[in-house]
């Protein structure tokens, strides 16, 4: 028995001595996984572009029906495009959550103001007088509620589709404005505040030219929806960069147009305020903007 075990100790101990000149098996190196679960904050900023016609002008009154847009006055408008652009910029807030490895569901909304804004004008006649339309458009502020869809090709990258409810602020404006004066007679007689006056009356005939002639505008808080896509990468664990591109379109609207009631001595007789409806076409927006947003239940997950 003596002799077995001396024999096994001899056995053992080069095995012993093998296995303790082997390395160690590394510990795997943590993988860094962004979690985008949770809530986020962030600014934004870019530019807009878009297309408001103005589609139509109808009268309120029978002077102006009868006489300043049929064959005595300039006639109606013709209808106009506006293309309005500028700068946009504001602030967005929203909550994400994450299914499983690869895709994301989530909720924002936005509120940005706005410097797109836009003009057109049109000369028309020759009839009894001529005269320039003019209108103007402005999209002072806006706003969305969206839902976003998103796919993760990588744990910090997510792109994504996005749509839902906008608004925004939208100012219009517009005139018309007599070019020259009318042809030896006392213009087109039309009711203003209190008193008649001589649309492109001759200034030869002792009246002189009202100029504008009709005047209005209206700023509206418009309805309507949204939809885009876009990226976001989170370049650490709180904070994101993103680009996106919305499309909004409002509601259709209308501004009235009122003569002007400056007081000179014409013929005529004195009726209701001469006005017309300009009216517009829905407000097409379209927004391309890059932003920085603070997540707050984002920190980066380790696995192995």
């Amino acid at each position: 028995m003596k002799k077995f075990l001396i024999a096994a100790s001899l056995v053992l101990i080069p095995i012993q001595s093998f296995a303790a000149d082997l390395p160690l098996k590394a510990r795997p190196v943590p993988t860094a996984v962004y979690n985008w679960t949770g809530w986020y904050v962030g600014g934004n900023l870019g530019g807009g572009w878009g297309r408001n016609d103005m589609v139509s002008t109808t009268p309120n009154d029978f002077v102006t029906a009868t006489s300043f847009f049929d064959t005595a006055g300039p006639g109606p408008a013709p209808p106009m495009r506006l293309n309005p652009q500028g700068i946009v910029g504001g602030v967005q807030v929203g909550y994400n959550w994450q299914l499983q490895r690869n895709w994301l569901v989530g909720i924002e909304a936005d509120f940005d103001g706005s410097g797109v804004k836009g003009s057109s004008n049109a000369f028309v006649g020759p009839q009894f007088f001529t005269g320039t339309y003019s209108f103007d458009t402005h999209l002072n502020w806006f706003g969305t509620v969206r839902g976003r869809v998103g796919f993760l090709p990588s744990s910090n990258l997510l792109i994504y589709g996005t749509g839902g409810f906008a608004y925004g602020s939208v100012s219009h404006s517009g005139n018309f404005t007599t070019t020259e004066p009318g042809f030896g007679s006392a213009g087109i007689s039309l009711a203003g505040v209190g008193t008649t006056f001589a649309c492109g009356a001759d200034a030869a005939g002792g009246l002189g030219a009202v100029n504008p002639c009709f005047a209005g505008s209206s700023t509206k808080v418009l309805t309507g929806w949204t939809a885009g896509s876009g990226f976001e990468w989170a370049f650490t664990p709180n904070w994101s960069l993103k680009g996106e591109y919305l499309f909004i379109s409002l509601q259709k609207t209308a501004i009235t147009e009122a003569a002007l009631g400056q007081c000179i001595p014409c013929g005529g007789v004195g009726f209701a305020p001469s006005t017309f409806d300009a009216n517009f076409g829905r407000s097409t927006f379209q927004i391309a903007r890059v932003g920085l947003n603070y997540h707050f239940g984002g920190p980066v997950v380790a696995k192995y």
